[in-house]
């Protein structure tokens, strides 16, 4: 139900959602919690995006996380001195530098996500099962809608979203085939 004076029917549940949204980033934190080394957020999605195309080239990695070639090369140093990812030639394109995971950066990553299961897991076990039920239904059909509104993958990096939409291709041109955004979690 919108409230008066205010547009749009979604309005109520979009700030429902935000408020949820908060929460969830608290939660979030809490995955940092015990886990060492400690990562900044932009860190933590350098990491995740070597982990979803392990091999990922600096230029690639760039486009992905939204940032300029030097702050990914700066971003990749303070990793590779944390033991959290390896650069390496790529080795049939010389000029290229591959970044992969060190096992240290898979544990930081999995302890993590075990912290941050369990501090949800605690929160559902509060919920009614029907509750629990609905929110995976709801979050279902939210995943589904968003996927719609961002095909390559999600949405924007901060660096973009504040740019104006992009329009449509034109159906002489092959749309863009432009690396998936790394969502802001593990």
């Amino acid at each position: 139900m919108p409230r008066p004076g205010r547009s749009g029917a979604y309005e109520d549940p979009a700030a429902t959602l935000a408020a949820a949204a908060e929460l969830l980033a608290v939660l979030h934190a809490r995955g940092q919690d015990g886990v060492t080394p400690a990562v900044s957020p932009s860190q933590l999605r350098a990491l995740l995006a070597v982990e979803a195309a392990e091999g990922v080239n600096l230029r690639t990695l760039g486009e992905v996380l939204g940032s300029r070639p030097p702050s990914v090369t700066r971003l990749c140093d303070r990793l590779e001195a944390m033991g959290l990812l390896t650069r390496s030639p790529h080795p049939s394109r010389r000029r290229e530098v591959e970044v992969r995971l060190t096992p240290q950066g898979r544990t930081l990553l999995d302890e993590r996500r075990a912290i941050r299961v369990r501090e949800l897991s605690a929160v559902l076990g509060r919920m009614a099962p029907g509750s629990v039920e609905a929110l995976m239904t709801g979050l279902a059909a939210f995943r589904e809608a968003a996927a719609g509104l961002y095909p390559a993958g999600g949405p924007p990096a901060a660096a973009e979203a504040s740019a104006p939409p992009a329009r449509e291709p034109s159906p002489a041109r092959e749309p863009s085939t432009a690396p998936a955004q790394v969502p802001d979690s593990a």
